[in-house]
């Protein structure tokens, strides 16, 4: 039947990001450990589908660092070291930094802060990082994540080059898989996680640059501190 190749195409892609989203999702939330090992059968069974969208979703959470093939015994979670974070916070200091530019280079794609769909995605962008304030200051990381990721990933979209911006959030991905462990053997996270995502905004929205890189450094100076005394 005409067509029928392609829904099916259609359908097996939607089911492979959808399995790789929820696997994502189970490391981000510490239910799948470092280390842990599973396999293309029993990921399958878990969700009741075939064994091909398991295993495409598979390879795409390998490419983007966060499972290992083992081709013997399948799949196992990544396992992050510090030295791992320092060197994600560095790529993610250089990506940004790199966004930050194009605000002064109007080549780069960047619109106006005064432009009326600046200003409207500007205004979404700070209701996410509201959002991600309130759930820092409660404590809950788990709903921290999702609008912290939501948030970057729409910020990075206003600088105009998508490449950037899917790398960044491929950064930030590993950045909370790498952090989600140590931060969840801690009892009560209030006051311990970054919350300045409106302030970051209000600075871009001035077009203050250097504030903008000073609330940049100061995160990463303060995660990277956190991280380092959880570990040890």
């Amino acid at each position: 039947m005409p067509g029928s190749s392609g829904n099916a195409a259609v359908t097996r892609s939607t089911l492979r990001q959808q399995i790789a989203d929820a696997l994502r999702d189970e490391v981000l939330a510490g239910r799948l450990q470092p280390g842990q090992e599973f396999t293309v059968k029993e990921i399958a069974e878990q969700y009741g589908v075939s064994a091909t969208p398991v295993r495409e979703a598979l390879v795409d959470l390998s490419a983007q660092g966060l499972l290992e093939a083992d081709q013997h015994r399948g799949f196992r979670v990544h396992e992050y070291s510090v030295d791992d974070y320092r060197g994600i916070i560095e790529a993610r200091s250089l990506i940004i930094d790199g966004m930050f530019q194009a605000l002064d280079d109007s080549r780069k794609g960047y619109r106006e802060p005064g432009d009326p769909r600046t200003a409207a995605a500007l205004a979404g962008v700070r209701r996410r990082g509201e959002e991600a304030q309130r759930a820092a200051s409660a404590g809950d990381l788990t709903v921290l994540i999702g609008y912290d990721l939501r948030f970057w990933r729409e910020l990075a979209a206003l600088f105009g080059n998508p490449y950037l911006a899917d790398f960044l959030h491929r950064l930030r991905v590993q950045s909370w898989v790498c952090a989600v462990q140590p931060l969840r053997r801690l009892a009560d996270l209030r006051g311990e996680l970054w919350s300045g995502h409106t302030e970051l905004v209000d600075a871009l929205s001035r077009r203050d640059i250097a504030a903008a890189r000073s609330i940049i450094d100061a995160y990463h100076t303060h995660s990277l501190s956190l991280i380092e005394r959880l570990a040890t």
